[in-house]
């Protein structure tokens, strides 16, 4: 079985960021792949996620977590946001 693997949204410079990236990386180990990048690289991402970051999505687009790390929210699945809009999810 292939590690499971999520996109963490959020932008340069931003230290919310960088802390949720963290702690995400130290609670995760190899356990999952982490892909980041820039909310801003996608104009549905900035409209969706730009004021709520940094965001976490799983492989489905679905918002697993969002604003700060929550251990609990990564182990139950996500915080139950609608997946995203058809486009909006990474490849």
């Amino acid at each position: 079985m292939s590690p499971r693997r999520y996109l963490l949204l959020g932008r340069p410079g931003c230290h919310l960021c960088e802390d949720f990236a963290a702690a995400l990386h130290a609670y995760l180990g190899d356990a999952a792949t982490v892909e980041h990048a820039c909310v801003d690289d996608r104009a549905e991402w900035r409209m969706r996620y730009g004021r709520r970051i940094p965001v976490l999505l799983d492989e489905a687009g679905t918002v697993v977590a969002e604003g700060h790390f929550d251990p609990a929210a990564l182990r139950s699945g996500g915080q139950g946001s609608a997946r995203s809009p058809k486009g909006a999810a990474w490849s």
